[in-house]
């Protein structure tokens, strides 16, 4: 009885890695990252969902989000990762398990895509991410074509970036290198952002770059894909 109790012990310790994909859409856009955070967090508890959780005083599950949302902007490839403790399924029960107690708890404009295993030692890195402004028609016009082929021309893109809440404290910076293509499309302008340790090109910065506003969009923003290393 001793051994089965000790057995049941370490099975209980060990956890396995997950990666869960997902939509973020409506009203539920202008969650900030930390705020979806605890969505998802919520979620797990009233799931009833055996993750791994913190340590001290206040435990709670321990979730990530690799790649911050910009608040606002609509997603199709959204991206969490978090550890649960094994059990007796295989992966795949185990997987179909969790994205069914997750999604019953999750609210409407959060829809799961999948839920797999992550592969030993796996850790997702953005490498870049993919948006689509959907322009209204009248402003897609020749004047559009001729800032884009300006900004692909130049070699460097100076802004002046805000880096504190307050709006005080500022820091000019090139983000021409991490414009990798802007194109106009069916659906609006797509453009492809590099991203990486020194950072990538803000989302409101685009917009900017483009001579935009948000009262031009026909459309929320919407980050379509991300590309991830490790994925």
């Amino acid at each position: 009885m001793l051994y089965a109790i000790r057995c049941t012990l370490s099975v209980m310790n060990e956890t396995l890695p997950l990666v869960i994909r997902f939509r973020i859409r409506g009203t539920l856009r202008f969650l900030s990252h930390a705020e979806t955070l605890r969505v998802f967090q919520r979620a797990c508890v009233r799931g009833r969902m055996s993750i791994q959780y913190s340590q001290g005083f206040n435990p709670r599950p321990r979730l990530s989000l690799p790649l911050p949302r910009p608040v606002g902007v609509e997603s199709n490839d959204e991206l969490l990762c978090l550890k649960v403790h094994k059990s007796t399924e295989d992966g795949g029960r185990l997987c179909s398990s969790v994205a069914a107690e997750l999604s019953a708890q999750l609210p409407d404009g959060i829809e799961l895509i999948s839920v797999d295993v992550a592969g030993p030692g796996a850790s997702y890195r953005p490498l870049s991410a993919t948006y689509v402004l959907a322009l209204r028609r009248e402003f897609l016009n020749d004047d559009l074509k001729a800032t884009i082929e300006r900004l692909l021309a130049s070699e460097s893109l100076d802004l002046r970036r805000q880096t504190d809440a307050r709006g005080s404290r500022f820091r000019n910076i090139d983000v021409r290198g991490f414009l990798t293509s802007i194109e106009i499309g069916e659906k609006g302008i797509i453009v492809e952002c590099s991203i990486s340790g020194a950072g990538s090109v803000r989302v409101d910065e685009v917009l900017s770059l483009l001579q935009l506003d948000q009262s031009m969009l026909a459309a929320p923003i919407r980050r379509t894909s991300v590309r991830w290393h490790g994925a």
